[in-house]
């Protein structure tokens, strides 16, 4: 029954305009992938834009107020509230297994089960990698064009191939 239900978030929702054309694109796709798929918590501040890959939605859990733009992968995740996802992003949960050098890579088994889990109020800047099994803590910043191989400490700002804290969040309270 999930594949069938994939199949017309595919074939309707998946393809339908960018919500700048009209919001009600964007309230169609959360619709969907709330009542239907059940991988979105329902909140009217949510936006999902087109061309959205959610992989077979068993192991994806998306929170409130999430804004995804388009053209993002996510094979499998847990993504907190209050995020924001640019454009070209992808977030990763499998890997190829390499090691044997008796058989080609391609012939070796795939690596399963390490969805990354991005907490809540994080923003994800345009065409990052966010590897498998990562954890991207509270209130961080990934910088665009990131490669996150490893875990991001809480309200860090991170950037770079592979992605380094560049500075951490401060609070303008903290700074006076």
């Amino acid at each position: 029954m999930r594949k069938f239900l994939l199949s017309i978030y595919y074939i309707f929702f998946y393809n339908l305009p960018n919500s700048r054309y009209l919001p009600l694109f964007s309230k169609l796709r959360c619709w969907y992938l709330s009542k239907v798929l059940k991988v979105l918590v329902s909140d009217s501040k949510n936006r999902i834009e087109n061309r959205v890959y959610i992989s077979d939605a068993a192991k994806i859990s998306i929170g409130k107020n999430v804004r995804i733009n388009e053209n993002v992968f996510i094979q499998s995740a847990v993504i907190g509230n209050n995020v924001m996802i640019a454009p070209n992003t992808a977030i990763l949960s499998s890997t190829h297994s390499y090691e044997r050098l008796d058989i080609p890579m391609v012939e070796q088994e795939d690596i399963f089960g390490m969805p990354p889990v991005i907490k809540g109020d994080v923003w994800i800047g345009r065409n990052v990698v966010i590897k498998p099994g990562v954890v991207i803590g509270q209130g961080a910043i990934v910088g665009a064009c990131s490669l996150v191989t490893k875990d991001v400490p809480d309200f860090a700002i991170v950037g770079g191939v592979p992605a380094k804290i560049i500075k951490y969040r401060k609070n303008k309270a903290d700074e006076g």
